[in-house]
């Protein structure tokens, strides 16, 4: 492109647009260098391949961790991960959005570790003002250390989707009609973080990490953020009168994916705060009585 420019009589501030659309198309492919930082671990945390892949590495020591360099107010985010291999009981791969302070919104995938042959369970979750309590937890219905897998989240003011393979696996709506709290008014941050949780990741913490297996490796390529809206200096990205809103700051699950939801929650779902009477002897959260 750049030769043809020069060769051309193409004003130069078509020139900078040109370019700038350039290398905005080439982050949207998802180079960890330019939308991630490394937070914590040091070299635990390591970019590979041009910025092409991520690993995170856990040892006796440390575990280790990485942020977006955006934060976000909605978006449809795509990361695809592959999870540590083997004996991986006592760790966990925490992979979630997140805003500041004290009352802080939160949106979870939690892949906790099991022995080798006993299968990852899907831990999910969201807070809302600080507080979250509303857990539900699945068996993937693949090996997730085998190969990479796409692990997604769809959040806009109507509701959260999760997504794995493209797969609804657990819809979170907006209820605030009937008093329920929900994460439409502060920014977050990607993470994902890979530590040791030996007290309570692995049933309930009876089996603890074998650190003779360590170091532990999880690893992450293909982010994908393109549809999002970007929070910068108080204002989002998507905030414009020059387009139309992006139709998945609607979107809602169709028939085909309401089918999907309901085989895995029916099928792979292990648990599920609604039905956990035990936890809740005064009665469910009202979310838990809606439809």
């Amino acid at each position: 492109m750049a030769s043809f420019l020069a060769s051309s009589r193409v004003p130069m501030s078509v020139v900078m647009v040109l370019f700038t659309l350039a290398s905005l198309m080439g982050s949207s492919l998802g180079n960890f260098y330019q939308d991630f930082d490394i937070v914590w671990g040091d070299w635990r945390a390591m970019i590979l391949n041009d910025g092409e892949l991520l690993n995170l590495n856990l040892d006796q020591a440390s575990g280790s961790g990485f942020q977006s360099k955006n934060e976000y107010l909605f978006g449809k985010i795509d990361m695809q991960l592959k999870l540590v291999p083997g004996n991986s009981a006592g760790t966990v791969t925490a992979y979630y959005l997140q805003s500041k302070g004290s009352a802080w919104d939160e949106i979870d995938f939690e892949f906790l570790g099991n022995l080798s042959g006993d299968p990852y369970i899907l831990h999910t979750n969201v807070y809302s003002q600080g507080k979250g309590d509303k857990e539900q937890q699945f068996y993937l219905w693949f090996d997730p250390t085998a190969d990479f897998h796409t692990y997604s989240i769809l959040w806009n003011p109507q509701r959260i989707i999760f997504f794995v393979d493209g797969t609804p696996i657990r819809e979170f709506k907006n209820m605030e009609s009937i008093g329920v709290p929900f994460p439409k008014y502060q920014p977050m941050r990607l993470y994902s973080t890979l530590w040791n949780a030996d007290n309570w990741a692995t049933r309930g913490g009876l089996v603890k990490t074998d650190w003779s297996q360590a170091p532990f490796t999880a690893s992450y390529t293909n982010f994908n953020a393109n549809n999002s809206c970007v929070w910068f200096n108080g204002s989002s990205s998507c905030d414009t009168n020059n387009f139309s809103p992006p139709s998945w700051l609607s979107e809602d699950l169709d028939s085909a994916n309401l089918d999907k939801l309901q085989w895995v929650q029916t099928n792979n779902m292990i648990y599920n705060y609604c039905t956990d009477a035990k936890r809740f002897p005064q009665g469910f959260p009202p979310e838990c009585n809606m439809s």
